[in-house]
């Protein structure tokens, strides 16, 4: 659901980018309560796996195809703020080398899939994980829910904003029926991916799935025939910084499996919302990418004639430029929340 430049109009565009930026704002300091010493490189592993997920393009319907928006899954994974920054990373990385959603509607394109997703994933994840019991199982099944409902939140998203300011005049009721049918299609496997990941970060180290803090249910008692909570049980050993470093480097690997060899199996089919746009007449005025020209353009490396090897290094660059750059900003906005520390804890102690 990548907007390219030409489909809003500039004032429209520089709206969204206003609040885009306010959106990255906020999740800044936010991200600082979410992230400690073992979630911060993690948070950059999602972004990269993120990037690498988005270019398994998965066939949805007859000359259409989808692929994962993934506000829903880092949501879940690394808390709601930090998840807005891990896709507008990926959307800056994707945009700026590959050519893939426009410049100009870079502002468009965070709100719409960065922070519409991951609001409205997180707020029915979070509904849902409440009126359920707390189980890896219900868990994994509130994460296929949110995800599935995010995708076609985020066309319905897009479909007001082009209401407002598309460049083309087409009757704003058929863009939404075309829209939120096909998204509809492409979140079921939104939410397949989603619930697949979950649950198998949840199968091995539930501690670092945000989204599943305090998973398990305190103990009960049975005295004098009523239940009671049992005494609470010493406190664990903090995990080491280091222990992470396994789940780190499995979910590296498997990014740059997927994005190096796995992509070139995906669908060329048109994603959504190319597909609805050449439908009904919304890309006439769509424009030429101004990082059109980069090596990197199209998901290919410049002069590298097979398409097989061109893709693949193109699809492990990708991966390896996404993990350093979100990695460098989660330990920044880590490293900020440190200095607060001994404030806080002299504040407590007067």
């Amino acid at each position: 659901m990548h907007v390219p430049d030409g489909f809003i109009n500039a004032p429209v565009s520089a709206v969204a980018g206003v609040v885009a930026a306010g959106a990255v704002a906020v999740s800044l300091r936010g991200a600082r309560r979410e992230l400690d010493e073992r979630t911060a490189p993690l948070a950059g592993l999602v972004a990269a796996f993120i990037f690498a997920v988005q270019m398994l393009n998965f066939p949805v319907a007859a000359g259409t195809s989808g692929h994962l928006l993934g506000g829903a899954l880092a949501a879940i994974l690394v808390g709601p703020y930090t998840g807005v920054l891990c896709i507008a990373v990926v959307l800056l990385m994707q945009g700026i080398l590959f050519a893939d959603g426009g410049l100009t509607a870079l502002g468009v394109n965070i709100t719409v899939m960065g922070v519409v997703t991951t609001v409205v994933a997180y707020a029915l994840f979070r509904g849902l994980t409440g009126v359920l019991p707390r189980t890896r199982r219900s868990t994994t099944a509130a994460a296929f829910v949110a995800a599935l409902v995010s995708v076609p939140a985020a066309a319905l998203a897009f479909t007001l904003i082009y209401a407002v300011g598309g460049t083309t005049d087409v009757p704003i009721g058929k863009v939404l029926t075309a829209m939120v049918g096909v998204h509809v299609l492409i979140g079921i496997g939104e939410a397949a991916i989603t619930a697949l990941t979950v649950g198998a970060v949840i199968a091995v180290r539930p501690d670092l799935v945000h989204g599943a803090r305090g998973l398990s249910a305190p103990l009960k008692l049975r005295v004098d025939g009523q239940l009671v909570d049992a005494p609470a049980a010493p406190a664990a050993p903090a995990v080491a910084p280091g222990s992470t470093r396994k789940v780190w480097v499995s979910g590296l690997v498997a990014a740059l499996v997927l994005a190096g060899f796995v992509s070139f199996y995906a669908s060329a089919s048109p994603d959504g919302l190319e597909k609805v746009a050449a439908d009904k007449g919304i890309d006439e005025k769509v424009q030429e990418h101004g990082a059109a020209d980069s090596p990197l353009a199209d998901y290919g490396v410049k002069d590298i004639s097979d398409a097989r090897v061109s893709g693949g290094l193109a699809g492990v660059i990708g991966v390896g430029v996404t993990v350093a750059a979100g990695s460098g900003v989660f330990w920044a906005v880590r490293r900020r929340r440190t200095p607060e520390a001994p404030e806080a804890r002299t504040t407590e102690s007067v």
